[in-house]
């Protein structure tokens, strides 16, 4: 009995990080080149799962989405309920312009109406990667849904070069 005594300390703190990694945070490893500048393949960044309980998510959030058995890292462009467009490298929501605060490859001209809808369906939103030239993303896959979002990713704990919040 003495050992389990011993032992019962060790055994507390695999519980708790195995329910903080399972409900709270998580690293995550971005794969490949669709978010650069603003990340770089095989950063490792943290994954906060519990933050959009308590809050929306928003235009320019840098979110997980789990899709076909991967996860893949893009950037929130479009809301439920907006006709989002691109003209001349510039953003438009609902007709008026909107400034990206971030670097990102220019965007070729597209609207919604070439992804058969005039606005982004409820519960759903429009995802670019910041590498607009080489991202798999909503004009490819179509809007993603709210449970297909698994949080929001903008801390990179390594490298230690790039350590740091992201926008």
């Amino acid at each position: 009995m003495k050992w389990l005594k011993e032992l019962f300390p060790y055994l507390i703190v695999i519980a708790v990080v195995l329910i903080i990694k399972t409900w709270f945070v998580t690293p995550v490893i971005v794969n490949g080149p669709s978010m650069e500048p603003t990340l770089k393949e095989n950063d490792v960044m943290l994954l906060n799962k519990i933050g959009y309980r308590f809050k929306k998510i928003q235009r320019f959030d840098i979110v997980v989405i789990y899709h076909h058995d991967t996860r893949i890292i893009k950037r929130v462009i479009g809301l439920p309920g907006e006709n989002i467009e691109y003209k001349d490298h510039q953003l438009y929501v609902d007709g008026e312009v909107v400034e990206e605060p971030f670097d990102h490859d220019p965007t070729a001209d597209f609207s919604l109406s070439q992804l058969d809808r005039g606005v982004v369906p409820e519960d759903c939103y429009l995802v670019l990667g910041d590498n607009r030239d080489d991202s798999l993303d909503s004009r490819v896959l179509g809007f993603i849904r709210d449970d297909q979002i698994l949080g929001q990713a903008q801390f990179t704990l390594f490298p230690f070069s790039r350590f740091g919040y992201k926008h």
